[in-house]
């Protein structure tokens, strides 16, 4: 067992070799967490003869619990006869309602629901109670309100906006109906898991007994729900171990609670603090770049990281004039490195905003660079673009069925399935193409089968697309603003939780479309449409190609050579309502820090914002981090708490946050409990 002790650092030695009592393992990039916690597990079950059944490990995703019981096992001498439960948090929850679901009277033989099955129920409801809003509004708000122990009375209760009174009727009636069908979803696998623990005191009791080691790898991205959960496990013994990085925090906008591992300490007793500060990734300058800029955040533990490589190269700075510029130059230095001979699979792209993609795209498959697109569709086979194409389509053929059926109903007309298939029946029956049906039905030449109401927005539909192909006769300069206002395409995909990465892609394509027209004033939609189809057809090989992602998706790799994309204002970082500008910059810390030996940071003058071109400065970050001297980026400090977190207050509860404002060194809150709203200073509440 000395041979597996000797293969770590002393901080890693130190966290592997403390037993008792909690601990926290702040682990900086590459410093090696997995390895620590993985021999910590081995150490305990191997050396100090821990029963396997006794440890509890718990991680966000199934590779991850998968590579670390490989590594844990492979530590463990040959005679542990059975392997200790390492899984993600919600199977833990499956394998323990397995066992005392019947706590709360239902029987163990639920059915686990998946996203789409829980879509399809609250599209019903929803139907039901007549209330119209997206579905993936609803099913994101009521996975917050689980996620933050609110039941759907609570919700009732402290619901005041129009929208969110909705949400909370739909979420009571969603609860009964899965309960009563012995149905379960995602986030009831911990929420009921938490309920049987608080309310029993005897199986809380017996179950902090059984795990008496419990640890838990990136505590950063826990949220509430996890967090209570963790107390309960870890409340007869205290033995909660928990690995990760404050500065890597950047799941703040799906529920993850940064101040649970900011707070880990005062919130259990005599805990120990281990510091991985030691990077095995990266150089001395691209650690330098990284540690300059987090250190103006204001809401962090601390640390620094040293490189155990040592020295290196610069990190570069490559300006463009604007976005087909930095592509061209990034596919010309990306061919240099594979000419020669450098790994593809060491090369990587990064962007912080997905509709940045589209010029990489274009720019590699120009230059006949191949590339894979990872953690996300290309951008012209994203929906909201596919939905752009189809009105284009059927502006240039009215006839094209496909394009009409994928857009009769974008945004939202109120003609439903039934009426379509209504129409394309008489279509048929007619030999006629659909929207010719619907042209002729509408001024009576043909019988309607549809409703009077649905007629009405065909007539609607039908009156812009005519309009639109009368605009597009005489030219294309001021096609898009008109196209928009008639359409109002974007209006689809408000309010959607991915709706606001949706509307920067149709803004990118928008952008595109207008600056096509510059260039080509004689251009026609129909030569346009050509040009999308043979970049959008392009087959690319994904064996020996690099690799273009966003900086969320990258978390947890790492590359050789590095280009990050966007270093501007309004691009990365983030700016405007919503924006928090600390995770922001974590964000920068973990683009970073992807990087082994050679990091390219790349910003240009110019880029289409909200669909039309524009001059735009280079990003602040890149002054914090130490790289360009430059008096006009200032240092900002920003509050951790924007418009609509929900908050929780020690004697008032629960609340929404309402507005935000500078009050000397923190933030005065505006805060709704329920419609008793009050200022309250950020220190005093809590996100969750």
């Amino acid at each position: 067992m000395e041979t597996i002790l000797n293969a770590l650092n002393p901080s890693q030695r130190e966290a592997v070799e403390h037993i008792d009592g909690a601990m926290l393992i702040l682990a900086g990039a590459g410093s090696g967490k997995t390895k620590t916690l993985t021999t910590r597990l081995a150490y305990l079950v191997g050396e100090v003869g821990i029963d396997p059944a006794n440890t509890l490990t718990l991680t966000f995703t199934n590779k991850a619990a998968t590579e670390m019981r490989e590594r844990a096992l492979s530590l463990m001498p040959s005679k542990v006869s059975y392997p200790p439960l390492l899984c993600t948090f919600h199977k833990f929850g499956l394998l323990f309602l397995k066992f005392h679901i019947e706590k709360l009277g239902r029987s163990n033989a639920f059915v686990i629901i998946d996203s789409d099955d829980k879509k399809r129920l609250l599209r019903s409801i929803a139907k039901e109670l007549k209330i119209d809003l997206h579905i993936a509004f609803i099913a994101s708000e009521i996975s917050k309100y689980k996620n933050s122990i609110l039941s759907p009375e609570v919700v009732l209760e402290k619901a005041e906006l129009s929208d969110y009174k909705k949400v909370a009727a739909i979420y009571e009636k969603y609860q009964n109906n899965i309960e009563e069908n012995n149905l379960v979803d995602f986030d009831d696998l911990l929420m009921l898991t938490y309920q049987i623990l608080s309310q029993d005191d005897a199986l809380r009791k017996e179950t902090s007994n059984r795990y008496k080691y419990i640890m838990v790898d990136e505590y950063q991205d826990t949220n509430e729900l996890q967090f209570q959960l963790l107390e309960l496990l870890s409340s007869e013994h205290n033995n909660l171990c928990v690995v990760g990085d404050d500065d890597q925090s950047i799941y703040g906008w799906r529920g993850a609670n940064i101040r649970n591992i900011l707070e880990f300490a005062s919130n259990f007793e005599t805990c120990k603090t281990v510091k991985l500060e030691t990077n095995y990734r990266s150089t001395d300058p691209i650690l330098k770049a990284a540690n300059t800029l987090i250190e103006h955040n204001s809401t962090r533990l601390g640390k620094k990281l040293t490189s155990h490589k040592g020295k290196g190269e610069k990190v570069k700075l490559l300006h463009s004039l604007d976005e087909s510029m930095e592509a061209k130059a990034i596919a010309h230095e990306v061919q240099k490195l594979l000419d020669k001979g450098v790994d593809p699979e060491e090369i990587a792209v990064l962007y912080r905003i997905n509709a940045l993609s589209r010029s990489l795209e274009e720019g590699f498959t120009k230059e006949g660079v191949g590339f894979k697109l990872i953690g996300g569709m290309r951008f012209y086979e994203r929906a909201e673009i596919k939905d752009i194409i189809s009105y284009f389509r059927v502006l240039s053929n009215p006839h094209d069925d496909f394009s009409l059926i994928r857009i009769i109903n974008k945004p939202k007309r109120g003609i439903g399935k039934a009426s379509i298939e209504k129409l394309q029946k008489a279509a048929f029956d007619s030999h006629i193409s659909l929207y010719e049906y619907i042209e002729r039905s509408i001024v009576g030449d043909l019988p309607t089968v549809i409703s009077k109401k649905v007629s009405t927005a065909l007539a609607k539909l039908v009156e812009d697309i005519t309009l639109l192909q009368d605009e597009i006769t005489r030219t294309l300069g001021n096609f898009i603003t008109l196209f928009e206002e008639h359409i109002k395409l974007k209006d689809h995909y408000v309010g959607m939780v991915d709706g606001f990465d949706r509307i920067l892609n149709i803004d990118e394509f928008y952008g595109y479309f207008r600056d096509a027209v510059i260039k080509n004033p004689d251009l026609t939609l129909d030569e346009f449409l050509n040009d999308i189809s043979l970049q959008s057809d392009q087959d690319q090989l994904e064996e020996d190609t690099i690799t273009i992602m966003s900086i969320h998706a990258s978390k947890g790799l790492e590359f050789e050579h590095l280009f990050v994309i966007g270093l501007e204002e309004e691009f990365f970082p983030l700016l405007g309502e919503g924006c928090n500008m600390e995770e922001e910059r974590r964000l920068g810390y973990v683009a970073i820090t992807r990087a082994k030996s050679d990091l390219t940071l790349c910003y240009v003058d110019s880029r289409f914002y909200k669909g039309r071109r524009k001059m735009i400065d280079k990003s602040r970050f890149l002054g914090e981090a130490g790289l360009i001297q430059d008096t006009s980026l200032k240092i900002t400090k920003a509050s951790a708490f924007k418009k609509g977190d929900l908050v929780k207050h020690k004697i008032f509860g629960i609340g929404r946050v309402q507005a935000a404002n500078k009050s000397g060194k923190e933030y005065k809150l505006l805060i709704n409990f329920g419609g008793n709203k009050k200022e309250i200073l950020s220190s005093f509440v809590q996100s969750i």
